[in-house]
């Protein structure tokens, strides 16, 4: 079989209708996967050899909320086909089989969010979960749960050795456990652990937020970390020799790693590629955000067709780059040169160039392989006016990272920088580790500063509106108490310096983040509804629960209302009020009423100890078409939001928040309603690194992007903006 050694597209592969969040290769039929979506199904796919692509043979459905991973349960005696298992955002793992479209039975016992599965010998599962616990099924029941982490279990996989299993958590450690007991604690990830794949019996990989992949030993040690990604790193896989393998992350990309080196570096027209798999045959699978599922090969036989990669080309050239999401770079367009750079060619496989074409700046990517420059989208919002965010390098975020030329076609090397470094230790520890001359101290140093004076420290204005009542507060800088640019001129290049961002004797760079005012999040006190409406009250079946609504909010009333009894009789009565079968205006005032009750500490009481309940029946209304509704509705999760706001303990609760309000979002279209949900997001993961590790696994960030451009109002768009700061 002819091999190019380079990956190319073989297939795309729709029928998603949203995220696809996880992939997996099934043992029947042959050359087959499995994939889950947010789209709340399940699907098997079927090689068509008559058109290089793949059929979907299956589709299963037993999920009530998004479904979030994937694993094959081998074959037994009993089903000989394989079984297939699925966790989702209801707190479930359903199996099915390959022959029912509903599962065979559905395992309960978590407290949130299934996210990630693995199967063993002997029908073996092993089921991870944002409830900061992992259980080992075997059958239908539960036979233990492995406690120790502090965090959401992100990455579960259960080691070839009988009885070995290792979990990675968002507490930045992966352990490893026999028998149910932690044997071992492996650490140096620097941020959440994502993924887990395994080497051999004694081997395994490791990925990360840190923009990382390490490879342990069982016995604990770190034998290489590999670095590559410039963004979060969410699944790996490896491939049928068993030491290469393949990466998938936030930065766009699916990268191919050979003999411990990132040989190939695909990139795809969506922002998250989120999971992927190696067939049996070497080809991969990849999933991402925009839905579709992409199979990559180096055979020649299964090559897509000149015009099917073509239309590939097509589509990843319309895509628009942030340059904040990415490493291209501060980017200012009178400097940069016009499409006669693309006739230079590249110095490595995946190397970045941008380009002045027409008034707007492009992105191109160089193919070894073809040895021609892919243009892989347009640039937007890139500008002086504009730096983008922090440069993580190394699992560490910088200022600048100037990428070093030493030789022409050399490899390159990364100088980082923070400005409150000293550009002269800086230098001096840079020529150290790569193993240059001292006598390049002072060049290396004067270049630093050169290229990184300007940046002082911004300031914000003192006064402002506040977004609920319109009323000026207080307000102080996002970023304060660190580094803020933006007062200062930006970094031009020096003359002599060929390329200011790709290229011979290049550097490139990226400033950092701008002042940012935030006078919307973390919001702890509650929003409470005021205001009566008599022509309203007339046309209810309880008349009393607008009266009820507003006195709950006097602190006497509230008090006697929400003790122990009488407070969960009045939950109940709310809770059966808001039903689906309830009338709109009592749902509405169902919901406000429960707004109201965060006046008080003995309503925040009752209201926590009913949690699950009243934000699981809450959720449920947001399929009415009712804008007051959706409003209420996004109130509840923002008062609850306020109140768990600076407790790190309060997971789980958080967790459903965040879920509750990411559900909301895909129906709400009434732009308050949007504001407050927003508002509510921003509050929970501000100050909270787990909770944005829950926001960011959920696709939050993709979720809302779409609010960033909203003017009117313009508090929607700029607290989008403030909350995806907060989630980069």
């Amino acid at each position: 079989m002819a091999s190019s050694n380079t990956y190319r597209l073989s297939c795309s592969v729709p029928g998603h209708e949203m995220d696809v969040r996880g992939l997996a290769a099934t043992w029947f039929p042959e050359g087959a996967f499995v994939s889950v979506s947010r789209d709340r199904t399940a699907r098997v796919w079927l090689p068509d050899s008559s058109s290089n692509g793949f059929t979907e043979m299956h589709c299963m459905n037993g999920h009530t909320n998004f479904v979030s991973c994937v694993c094959i349960v081998a074959p037994s005696e009993t089903y000989p086909r394989g079984l297939i298992a699925t966790g989702g955002n209801d707190n479930n793992v359903c199996v099915f089989s390959l022959d029912r479209p509903d599962p065979l039975y559905v395992l309960k016992g978590h407290k949130n969010t299934v996210c990630s599965l693995s199967a063993g010998k002997f029908g073996t599962l092993l089921s991870g979960s944002w409830d900061t616990t992992a259980k080992v099924w075997l059958g239908d029941k539960c036979m233990m749960t492995l406690q120790g982490h502090s965090a959401a279990v992100w990455a579960v996989v259960i080691l070839p050795e009988q009885g070995l299993m290792l979990t990675g958590s968002a507490d930045k450690t992966i352990k490893l456990w026999k028998a149910g007991k932690c044997e071992q604690t492996f650490t140096g990830h620097e941020d959440c652990v994502r993924g887990l794949a395994v080497v051999s019996d004694v081997e395994f990989f490791s990925c990360s937020n840190d923009a990382s992949i390490r490879r342990w030993m069982v016995s604990g040690e770190c034998v290489q970390v590999y670095y590559s990604h410039t963004n979060y790193i969410y699944s790996l896989a490896v491939f049928p020799n068993g030491q290469d393998f393949v990466s998938t992350g936030e930065d766009r990309t699916l990268r191919i790693w050979k003999k411990g080196d990132c040989v190939q570096t695909i990139r795809l027209p969506a922002q998250s590629v989120w999971c992927c798999c190696v067939l049996p045959n070497g080809d991969i699978v990849a999933g991402a955000s925009d839905g579709i599922i992409r199979v990559f090969t180096e055979s020649e036989e299964r090559v897509a067709s000149a015009q099917d990669l073509q239309a590939f080309e097509d589509e990843l050239s319309k895509a628009t780059i942030d340059p904040k999401t990415g490493d291209l770079g501060d980017i200012k367009m009178e400097d940069l040169p016009g499409r006669e750079h693309l006739n230079e060619p590249g110095n490595r496989d995946g190397q970045t160039r941008l380009i002045k074409e027409g008034g707007h700046v492009e992105a191109y990517q160089w193919s070894m392989s073809e040895s021609r420059w892919i243009k892989i989208g347009d640039v937007v919002g890139g500008s002086s006016q504009q730096p983008s965010k922090k440069i993580m390098y190394e699992g560490k975020e910088y200022d600048f990272v100037f990428t070093i030329d030493v030789n022409e076609g050399g490899p390159s090397m990364k100088l980082p920088y923070n400005v409150t470094d000293d550009p002269w230790l800086t230098a001096h520890n840079f020529l150290q580790k790569n193993d240059l001359s001292p006598m390049f101290l002072d060049q290396v140093a004067n270049f630093i500063i050169e290229n990184t004076k300007g940046h002082t420290l911004g300031s914000a204005p003192s006064v402002g509106s506040d977004p609920f009542t319109g009323m000026s507060k207080a307000l102080f800088p996002l970023w304060s108490g660190r580094y803020i640019p933006g007062t200062g001129s930006t970094v031009s290049a020096p003359a002599g310096v060929a390329d200011p961002f790709t290229g011979g004797s290049a550097y490139s760079s990226s400033g950092v983040r701008q002042t940012i005012t935030n006078i919307y999040f973390p919001k702890t006190d509650g929003v409470m509804f005021e205001q009566a409406n008599a022509t309203q009250i007339l046309d209810i079946v309880f008349p009393v629960l607008d009266i009820l609504r507003l006195a709950v909010r006097h602190p006497e009333v509230n008090r006697q209302m929400c003790s122990d009894t009488e407070g969960v009789s009045l939950c109940n009565l709310l809770l059966c009020l808001m039903g689906p079968e309830g009338r709109p205006a009592n749902q509405m005032l169902a919901l406000r009423t429960m707004c109201n009750l965060f006046a008080a500490a003995q309503g925040q009481e009752l209201l926590l100890k009913q949690r699950e309940a009243v934000l699981s029946r809450a959720s449920d209304l947001r399929s009415v078409c009712n804008k007051n509704i959706h409003v209420a509705l996004a109130t509840l999760v923002l008062n609850y939001a306020g109140h768990l706001h600076g407790q790190p303990s309060e997971l789980e609760a958080k967790a459903q928040c965040l879920s509750v309000a990411s559900t909301a979002l895909e129906v709400v279209q009434d732009k308050e309603a949007v504001f407050r949900l927003l508002v509510a997001l921003g509050t929970m993961v501000s100050g909270d690194d787990s909770a944005k590790g829950l926001a960011r696994s959920l696709g939050i960030s993709s979720q809302i992007t779409k609010y960033c451009s909203v003017s009117d109002p313009a508090k929607v768009g700029d607290c989008c903006r403030l909350v995806l700061g907060e989630l980069q």
